[in-house]
């Protein structure tokens, strides 16, 4: 089986809208050829609507779509080369694995002999190898999914599409199917477009994120860029943990904001701002909690939980409530200690109120 050259997506000026509600606003956005980028956001945002408008499930109100740089925005699903992942993995239970796999090219008319060998080169592509002949109820929910891939692969599409691929199965085993889908995307070069609504699954599987909000990007970059970098107050929460605390910046220079927080001055980074009120974004893994009779941000011990690896700490103080990641130490705080609250302004960022 050869797969497809790995097509790039553009959207330009598009446009969706169910009757007076505008589901997308004017978006712009391009996926290069063998990358997975990730559409994130909250239940609402436009991200599920923009990856049916790749499929063709949808047709755009206004503005023109291209898939290998071919305009598609007429074309019904059936006429594009993309292919879908969806949610709950669409298996025939009554099916073998290969029959599940090859399904879609049977549908095409090839010839059954052909499609299973297909079928079994795409098994083999996700390290399923020697499953073809079980049912899918005979398989776990990873195994599952891998099939839904393997399906979806044997067409040979320009751009693979996954929608909320690991929504269906528990905790752990989302960590370990979302590396295996990482793993064959990259090791065959895909295209691939994925939809989720969980930060930590964006990060860990994404070349590029586009963050959307309110029916359009609210930002979009590698994973770093958006953790460590974030442009608004809703980026710097919605990716990661973060604690927002009130300031304000009283002069830049040189890239630099001089900023007050709790009657104390630091140097951030000033984030394109202006001098004014802001908000400062402090990260829990970059704060640390030390004795009260210590600098820095006087607080209250308010919930403290042991977690193994970490401990969690929920610290009232002047500026509000902050949430501290530690390390585990040999005495730990207790809640009700009373605490200073310590960081390294590197590590902090500025966005607008």
């Amino acid at each position: 089986m050869t797969l497809s050259t790995p097509g790039s997506v553009r959207f330009d000026s598009v446009v969706k809208k169910f009757g007076n509600v505008t589901a997308l606003k004017d978006l712009n956005l391009t996926i290069d050829p063998g990358k997975l980028v990730t559409l994130l956001g909250p239940s609402g945002c436009g991200k599920t609507t923009t990856l049916r408008l790749i499929a063709g499930l949808e047709m755009a109100t206004a503005g023109a779509i291209h898939i290998g740089g071919e305009d598609v925005t007429h074309l019904t699903a059936t006429y594009r080369k993309v292919s879908m992942v969806f949610q709950s993995y669409a298996l025939f239970p009554h099916m073998t694995v290969r029959q599940n796999v090859a399904y879609g090219l049977t549908v095409k008319s090839m010839p059954k002999a052909e499609a299973a060998q297909k079928a079994d080169h795409g098994l083999e592509l996700v390290g399923l190898s020697g499953f073809g002949d079980r049912l899918p109820s005979e398989l776990s929910g990873g195994q599952q999914q891998r099939v839904a891939v393997a399906r979806a692969i044997v067409l040979e599409p320009e751009v693979l599409l996954l929608d909320e691929p690991l929504s269906n199965l528990d905790a752990k085993l989302r960590r370990h199917v979302r590396e295996e889908i990482r793993q064959i995307q990259q090791r065959l070069g895909l295209t691939a477009v994925y939809v989720t609504h969980d930060q930590e699954e964006a990060m860990a599987v994404s070349d590029r994120i586009i963050v959307m909000k309110n029916a359009e990007i609210a930002q979009e970059g590698t994973p770093k860029d958006l953790y460590e970098a974030p442009q608004s107050a809703f980026i710097a929460d919605f990716i990661g943990d973060a604690n927002l605390a009130e300031c304000h910046i009283d002069s830049i220079s040189a890239g630099l904001a001089t900023v007050r927080l709790d009657g104390q001055t630091y140097q951030v980074k000033d984030g394109a701002l202006q001098t004014g009120a802001a908000k400062m974004v402090l990260r829990p893994h970059n704060l640390r909690l030390a004795d009260a009779t210590q600098p820095g941000i006087q607080g209250s011990v308010t919930y403290a939980a042991y977690l193994g690896k970490e401990i969690q700490y929920t610290v009232e103080s002047a500026i509000g409530s902050l949430f501290v990641i530690s390390g585990i130490t040999e005495r730990p705080f207790a809640q009700g200690d009373s605490v200073s609250v310590q960081f390294d302004a590197n590590h902090a960022r500025l966005v607008a109120v």
